[in-house]
């Protein structure tokens, strides 16, 4: 994209600060390019204009800068990033080659060695035991000496975490500022709930008859009519020779997918003889409409494929009556996690549904984070934004469970981040988590979910919930998110039992995996603002909500698993 002086002064370049997150963004800033600004009689003038337009305090976005020698305007090509005016390193938005100069404010900066996209450079020279600074907090120690200009990765930067931490409540949240309410287009169920999709699911109450529920699935599409969206089912292991908790959580995932209102009709397949045997499971469910919900437990029938076919038939019938009306977006839950992140995640994809929960809590919406493992590191930054001092202690208590649930089975807690997670060039726990709660904005946090229990508070709610994407994404659903918001840098095509929205990182991913990709932030490090993206996904969004499918919905993926936690008889 192009832009000259006059385009500078005309557009506006809204600042978004966020001193909670301690993160902003910049649209651009220009990088004074030794080899061609001798070519543009505005350059000195623009660069002028650009200085007074940015104070010095806010966060950089730095640029390359082009020419256009026949329209003598302005390319903006954003290649390298500092986060915070605290960092020691700034990130490579591009790849960038051993000996090219960067300059940032008044530092130049020459690189040592070829820096991959996503990965990280030293600003300064950092000691060996020194905090390495980035989103303005630690996100490890160097092992070693790090020359001003190097790459920063797992070679020579560890984690700077330990185990159980003792919390402070500093209160620093602030409300979202209420704005104009918007609507999209869903369905009403009987019982008051919303869903944005009208489905037949079949959900099976133990691992002992998945093949039957797809067999069931298979030919039950014949059965489908033009308003029902899709007729799934959701095999899963368990369900039998569980106990205690573990056994527990089971029978809550499954009663709170069966009454997820995205399902306009559910068949309950048990076996008959499994210890979260129908029976078992209906006062997990409560109160249900049965119109909406049958049973069928195949050891008491002659052929279970043929009387749940019949039984799907009415639930076919019966969902078929409902139509999309206008519901207000305030009614929206929507889940937000991320896997497969590269180093551009906390830049580009988290930031933007950050500010896509801004937007919807800003309505009246819900918006649900999960995945605590990779909140430690930068879980004070959600505790100082919890609502009052009792969901700061319960945010305490989250971060502190999943921990002694690490040290009960004897694993590291801070083994992560993955293989994946490296390539793409984040270097620790921290470095992951800083940039993966960026997904959770600005706002305050307002309740605090026990895995398996369903969202009750408008507002940011925390979910506990591994990282795993499809245990986490699958809490998602079960709490009662009708859309999962998946943010990654390296590519997923799963799904989860609600429609799973890709978000990529980096338009490199977008292009190439266009089959599993549903919407593209690398554009942030292109010729975009963090603003206008959010809003562009909050658009999106309500597209999605009003029926339009995801990618992973137009392949006819369906997914979902459950925390296994305990011992399996």
């Amino acid at each position: 994209m192009y832009f000259t002086k006059t385009m500078f002064q005309k557009r506006n370049f809204k600042k978004r600060v966020d001193i909670f997150r301690q993160q902003a963004y910049l649209e651009c800033k220009l990088l004074q390019n030794r080899n061609s600004q001798t070519n543009n009689p505005h350059f000195e003038e623009t660069v002028t204009f650009l200085k007074h337009l940015y104070p010095i305090h806010i966060i950089y976005c730095f640029c390359s800068l082009r020419l256009s020698q026949q329209r003598g305007e302005i390319l903006i090509l954003k290649t390298y990033l500092k986060i915070h005016p605290d960092d020691l390193v700034a990130v490579a938005l591009a790849p960038l080659s051993a000996g090219t100069v960067v300059k940032i404010q008044d530092q130049t900066v020459t690189l040592k060695e070829d820096i991959p996209q996503g990965h990280k450079f030293a600003l300064a020279d950092i000691r060996a035991g020194k905090p390495v600074i980035k989103y303005g907090s630690p996100i490890g120690v160097a092992k070693e000496d790090i020359p001003c200009g190097a790459w920063v990765h797992t070679h020579n930067i560890k984690t700077g975490l330990g185990d159980l931490l003792t919390y402070t409540y500093e209160p620093n949240g602030m409300p979202v500022t209420p704005t104009n309410e918007l609507y999209f287009q869903g369905y009403r169920r009987e019982d008051g709930k919303v869903g944005v999709r009208n489905e037949i699911w079949i959900i099976p109450t133990v691992g002992c008859v998945n093949n039957v529920a797809g067999a069931i699935e298979r030919r039950a599409q014949a059965l489908k009519t033009d308003n029902i969206d899709s007729i799934a089912a959701f095999p899963h292991p368990y369900g039998c020779s569980q106990m205690g908790d573990d056994q527990e959580n089971t029978r809550k995932i499954l009663a709170d997918l069966i009454q997820h209102p995205n399902a306009g009709g559910v068949l309950v397949l048990g076996l008959g003889c499994e210890n979260s045997n129908i029976d078992v499971l209906k006062p997990y469910i409560g109160d249900y409409d049965e119109k909406r919900v049958k049973f069928l437990v195949c050891q008491e029938s002659e052929d279970e494929v043929e009387d749940a076919l019949k039984l799907i038939e009415e639930l076919v019938q019966y969902a078929d009556g409902f139509t999309r009306e206008p519901i207000s977006c305030s009614e929206l839950v929507i889940g937000m996690k991320c896997g497969g992140s590269d180093g551009l995640s906390g830049i580009t994809a988290n930031p933007t549904v950050g500010g896509f929960s801004d937007l919807l809590i800003s309505k009246g919406g819900t918006t649900i984070l999960t995945e605590v493992p990779e909140m430690f590191g930068a879980e004070t930054i959600l505790m100082n934004r919890c609502e009052n001092e009792k969901i700061f202690s319960e945010t305490v208590d989250l971060i502190n469970d999943f921990k002694n649930y690490f040290k009960r089975h004897d694993q590291t807690i801070y083994e992560n981040p993955s293989p994946g997670n490296k390539k793409g060039g984040i270097s620790t726990l921290e470095d992951k988590s800083l940039g993966c709660t960026q997904k959770s904005g600005s706002a305050p946090v307002v309740d605090v979910l026990p895995y398996g229990e369903r969202v009750k508070t408008h507002g940011l709610n925390l979910l506990s919930a591994p990282g795993n994407d499809l245990v986490a994404s699958t809490a998602l659903a079960a709490a009662g998110a009708h859309i999962v918001l998946f943010t990654t840098g390296r590519g997923t095509p799963f799904a989860s039992p609600v429609p799973t929205m890709k978000i990529s990182s980096n338009s490199a991913l977008a292009s190439k995996k266009n089959n599993w990709i549903d919407f593209n932030c690398g554009v942030l490090t292109e010729d975009t603002t963090l603003e206008r993206l959010s809003e562009q996904l909050f658009d999106y969004v309500l597209e999605v909500a009003s029926g339009s499918p995801v990618k992973s919905e137009q392949a006819g993926f369906h997914d979902m698993a459950i925390f296994k936690q305990g011992v399996t008889l």
